[in-house]
């Protein structure tokens, strides 16, 4: 069900703020983990930031490959989200099977994109990182292609209130626990 989102429309992916899974591949590796604090940065081209800490194995990758994805999982892939989340695949080569995380690689970038997420990025990361990656972990990257799940973003815009509620995003905050994004309100 996923359909190409326009890269004009790229940063309204991340506009209400969910936590979503970083993927990275380089050199026959690849992995997965979950990142709450990612956000859209521009609009054309669509620019994002993530954090990603120094001593993981998806920063090692990211660094390694200048690439990455961007998935926004949903209510339903809770339990992965929290696994990938609290397992290094460092500590784990096989982390991946054994979180459950069925990926299919990026056509841009290599880079897994998770399957069951909402929205898929795929990213190039910008040489601004190496200003800010060091001191603050913060990666800023460019998406170069982008996709949504029809069932809920169309338009350039998200439809949660049309969807189940497994479909909606989830929003981590703090102590493994999350929330999902609420009813949609339009001003009048």
């Amino acid at each position: 069900m996923m359909q190409s989102v326009p890269l004009d429309k790229a940063s309204r992916l991340l506009n209400h703020g969910p936590t979503v899974l970083v993927g990275s591949a380089h050199g026959g590796r690849v992995n997965v983990m979950a990142a709450a604090w990612a956000m859209p940065l521009d609009f054309t081209p669509p620019k994002i930031a993530v954090v990603i800490d120094k001593a993981t194995l998806t920063r090692e990758l990211v660094e390694a490959s200048g690439v990455l994805s961007v998935c926004v999982p949903c209510v339903a892939q809770a339990a992965l989200t929290r696994a990938v989340g609290n397992e290094s695949g460092k500590d784990h080569p096989d982390k991946l099977q054994r979180c459950g995380v069925s990926c299919e690689p990026g056509s841009l970038t290599g880079c897994p994109l998770v399957q069951g997420s909402i929205a898929w990025m795929e990213c190039r990361v910008l040489p601004a990182t190496e200003h800010v990656a060091g001191p603050h972990d913060l990666i800023l990257a460019e998406v170069v292609s982008a996709w949504a799940d029809e069932r809920v973003f169309s338009g350039g815009r998200w439809h949660f209130e049309a969807a189940s509620d497994d479909m909606r995003s989830l929003h981590h905050v703090a102590g493994g626990m999350f929330y999902t994004v609420g009813s949609a309100i339009m001003p009048g």
